[in-house]
């Protein structure tokens, strides 16, 4: 009980009070009532992180900041007689209990009204009453209320309950045409016939299904007449600010890059691993950078021992035998078309060049995620088949923007996984040996030594923290892009500057972020503008529909999917409505700043990783982010393609092939 009463202050500082909240009543109700009373049975461990948990009958609870959010918004008053439509498990009447003299809370589903009843009963709650029913129609028979707060999005604010407002009183209810992403609205009945609106923000709650909400299948109930959506002032702002782009093989391209030219890191992101115009735009502002700025290195998002088969080749120096580059699940994010030309390109810029001259090409990551993954699950297929099974759907969500911690949950909390923590380990470590045993020095400057030394050194405890997923996996490989980042940097002399190639998640300024706010995550972005103040560019790149590649799950084969239209609501849909096919918005002071205000408001955003599940896309891919504050520079295109993938060899050939390093 003790570490639960830890967790739910840590919550209450960090996800709360840290985040902007100041109501001290609102603030000690949270940090009384007991969320992990509230949660299903084995998910207590989450119960303190701020993301929503499932409950049953296709419903959550929600995340505590919403809770607390929409509760400050209702100014709850010792004496108050409150309504909430949507009891789910009960967590939200439960801290109302501890703010209001009465509450009254309203759930169609009966099962979950009489769980909640139990939970209040075993909790001595005693001042909530439970009410199975419409809540779309609120409860008239204990009316006026003085505060109703509605756990369900509605295309309007019912009739209903604004009817049976006292006067003075609060409606704090997510309002939206969408049925999954709305506005949090509060409305304020002043007189008889007489309200006030406030928007407070976009919020994502199931639908209220009921009379005057929606209907079972979605649509809008009958009883409710439509609402015309009120224009988007911030799709006007991106259209007026945004710089047009020509097509990425002009060479005018790049252009509009050079208002970046003097930062010493330029790191260009990406919105998924399998787009190839995000590919092909980077290489040719990376040209760019290094032909007509002196910027001498690129640093990816990849291992350090392929990157440096890689480094090699565009260096001219003599190939060492190995295996096949980029050879692993997901072998299309490096191992493409797009890559191998920038790859020629850096070779033949190499050419006739002294050594200090040319520019080298490095992986930034942790050796390996993929491979470690692999190992996992070689292990565990071979000892639990059960574990493998959760342990690949578990890996698929092992992403900054997942929010479904419920699912690599199972995984980390079966007795069995816990039991293959320690040969997992060291069969991870032994296939690291084995791997950099295989890689030579490059001289004259060592790096490859210097970075294996590093790499062998943080295996252990990368693999250990990995196994088990969450924010200090994440932390720590984030850190070690970082720290390799600085290490080429110091390496390559005072003069150096660097080209990084990472997706959204890595270079977007995590502070800014749900990841960074919600649930203390922090990334190479975050990381360079706190060590390189003032001398570095995020940029980050969006797309609206098109094609990708990607894998349903960890280790699947990679499809070429379709990239479902961007949500309402979200930064992509504010570009689609902007109707420029291409374009670059720069977001840094003084270039704008009604666009910047307008870009500073959280809004939902989209990460398509390696893995891409569009039927689950609200809750897999997408997560709420100020894009002004995040980066620099926005680049946009309208419709993509998918990544250009070269196969893979089915076999590591240790002779180096006359196509080396890529096969083409």
């Amino acid at each position: 009980m003790a570490a639960f009463d830890a967790a739910r202050m840590r919550m209450v500082r960090s996800h709360l009070a840290a985040r902007g909240l100041r109501d001290a009543r609102v603030l000690a109700a949270m940090a009384e009532v007991p969320r992990e009373r509230f949660v299903e049975a084995g998910m207590e461990e989450f119960a303190y992180e701020d993301s929503a948990l499932p409950i049953g009958e296709g419903q959550t609870i929600s995340q505590p900041y919403i809770v607390a959010l929409m509760l400050e918004a209702a100014h709850i008053e010792p004496g108050d007689r409150v309504l909430e439509v949507g009891t789910g498990s009960g967590y939200a009447a439960a801290v109302m209990s501890r703010l209001a003299r009465e509450v009254h809370t309203i759930e169609r589903h009966a099962s979950l009204a009489d769980e909640a009843r139990a939970r209040f009963a075993q909790l001595g709650y005693d001042n909530i009453d439970v009410h199975t029913g419409d809540g779309s129609r609120g409860w008239p028979d204990a009316a006026p209320f003085d505060a109703i707060v509605v756990a369900a999005g509605a295309p309007a604010p019912p009739q209903a309950l604004q009817a049976q407002l006292a006067i003075g009183g609060r409606l704090v209810i997510p309002v939206g045409d969408d049925g999954d992403v709305q506005e949090l609205t509060k409305v304020v009945r002043t007189g008889q016939d007489t309200f006030e609106r406030e928007d407070l923000g976009a919020v994502m709650f199931v639908p209220l299904v009921g009379e005057q909400g929606w209907a079972e299948d979605g649509r809008r109930a009958a009883s409710r007449r439509a609402t015309p959506a009120r224009a988007d002032d911030a799709a006007s702002l991106v259209a007026e600010h945004a710089i047009p782009l020509p097509a990425i093989d002009e060479e005018a391209f790049a252009d509009a890059f050079e208002r970046f030219a003097d930062a010493r890191v330029v790191l260009l992101g990406e919105c998924s691993h399998g787009t190839s115009e995000f590919y092909a735009a980077r290489a040719a502002i990376t040209q760019r950078l290094v032909e007509r700025h002196g910027f001498t290195l690129v640093a990816v998002e990849a291992d350090w021992p392929d990157a440096s088969v890689v480094n090699r080749h565009v260096r001219h120096l003599p190939p060492r035998p190995h295996g096949a580059v980029f050879a692993r699940f997901p072998t299309w994010m490096w191992r493409n078309r797009e890559v191998a030309a920038l790859a020629g390109w850096m070779r033949r810029y190499n050419q006739g060049r002294e050594y200090t001259e040319q520019v080298g090409f490095y992986g930034l990551d942790i050796y390996s995620l993929d491979a470690s993954i692999e190992a996992v699950l070689d292990y565990l297929d071979r000892t639990d088949p059960d574990a493998a099974a959760v342990a690949r759907e578990r890996y698929g969500c092992l992403t900054p923007w997942q929010s479904s911690p419920e699912v690599y949950g199972r995984a980390a909390l079966r007795a069995g996984h816990a039991m293959c923590e320690e040969a997992v380990v060291r069969q991870c470590r032994d296939l690291l040996d084995e791997r950099l045993g295989d890689i030579d020095e490059l001289e004259p400057d060592h790096l490859d030594a210097a970075q294996n030394a590093r790499l062998v050194a943080s295996a252990e405890r990368y693999y250990r923290v990995m196994y088990y997923g969450g924010a200090e996996s994440w932390n720590l490989r984030d850190e070690h892009m970082a720290d390799t980042l600085d290490l080429l940097l110091r390496a390559h002399g005072p003069r150096s500057r660097a080209v990084v190639w990472a997706h959204n998640s890595h270079i977007g300024d995590a502070r800014h972020t749900d990841m960074g706010q919600s649930r203390g995550e922090h990334n190479i972005g975050q990381l360079v503008r706190q060590r390189h103040s003032g001398e570095a560019a995020l940029i980050g790149f969006g797309t609206h529909a098109g094609t990708v590649a990607a894998a349903h799950d960890w280790g699947e084969e990679m499809e070429v999917m379709d990239v479902r239209p961007s949500r309402a609501g979200s930064v992509e849909r504010l570009c689609h409505d902007s109707g420029i096919e291409r374009f670059l918005l720069d977001l840094r002071e003084g270039h704008g700043e009604a666009l910047r205000h307008a870009l500073s408001e959280p809004r939902l955003q989209r990460f398509i990783g390696v893995i891409y599940r569009p039927d689950t896309e609200l809750q897999s891919h997408y997560a709420r982010a100020s894009l002004a504050r995040q980066y620099d520079g926005y680049v946009w295109f309208d419709k993509t393609q998918a990544v250009h993938a070269i196969a893979a060899p089915e076999r590591d050939d240790t002779q180096v092939p006359e196509t080396y390093p890529f096969g083409v």
